[in-house]
This record gives C-alpha cells, sequence and structure tokens, in this order.
C-alpha cells in the first residue's frame, strides 16, 4: 500500500504550526511541544510526517547555533572542576596567588597562565592543558 501525499493537508499543517526559522527561544520552545505532540502519535500521515520532518531540521539549526554542547575552555572546565568538588574562589587563592587573580580567570578577564595551569592540574589531579587555551 503507497500512502499518498495531499498539498491540501500539507497546507492547512503549514498554516496551523507556521514553521520558519527559530529566532527565540520562545519559539524553539513552541516547535518542541509540537514535535513531542507528534511523536507521541503511533502512526502519522505523509503530511504529518512532513511537517514533523521540517520542524526537526529547525529545531536542529536553532540548537546548533546557540547551544554549542561539547565546547569548553579552560575557564569552564576550571569552573566545572570546582563545582564537582564544592569548591569556593577563595579555594584556589593558594594555588594561583590572590584573590583578585582566581576572581579574574573566573570572570574570564584573566587567561590561565602555564605555570598555574600546571598547578590547577596537580591540585585537582588532571593534566594541566586542561587550561590552558588551544
Amino acid at each position: 500500500m503507497t500512502l499518498t501525499f495531499n498539498s491540501d493537508i500539507y497546507s492547512q499543517l503549514l498554516s496551523q504550526h507556521q514553521p520558519r526559522i527559530i529566532k527565540t527561544e520562545e519559539e524553539n520552545e513552541k516547535f518542541l511541544e509540537t514535535v513531542e505532540e507528534l511523536l507521541s502519535r503511533s502512526h502519522l500521515t505523509p503530511e504529518e510526517d512532513a511537517l514533523l520532518e521540517l520542524l526537526v531540521k529547525l529545531i536542529e539549526d536553532f540548537e546548533d547555533k546557540h547551544y554549542q554542547l561539547n565546547v569548553s575552555t579552560p575557564r569552564s572546565r576550571l569552573k566545572h572542576l570546582m563545582e564537582a568538588r564544592s569548591l569556593e574562589q577563595a579555594d584556589l587563592v593558594e594555588i594561583l596567588g590572590s584573590r583578585e587573580i582566581v576572581a579574574k580567570i573566573i570572570d574570564g578577564e584573566f587567561q590561565i597562565t602555564k605555570e598555574q595551569a600546571e598547578a590547577l592540574g596537580k591540585f585537582f589531579h588532571v593534566h594541566a592543558s586542561l587550561f590552558i587555551l588551544g
């Protein structure tokens, strides 16, 4: 059995959901809800399947642009390790030299130097390269 694609039904779905390039988190959430609703159905019509495919592509494009997963920086790695060990900035003063230096590194105003990276690596028991950009 071959399912036929009905352009009139698809046009109605497009009119109802008005898919477009996603520019805000609210639009993304709205289209995610529609996708979840479509995925919860046991059988989709060819027109619903086409709408689902279009919405998923639009969501992927938005999320690729706005949620760069797996992109970490020396600063974000440091913050993650601090959080994982429930450390405060004050806990790094002895390693990095002063409260001001720690604060500026955490705030992104200073880059971590090679010497600081080596000290952080010893402190956290990780390779110093985690704290060096590039």
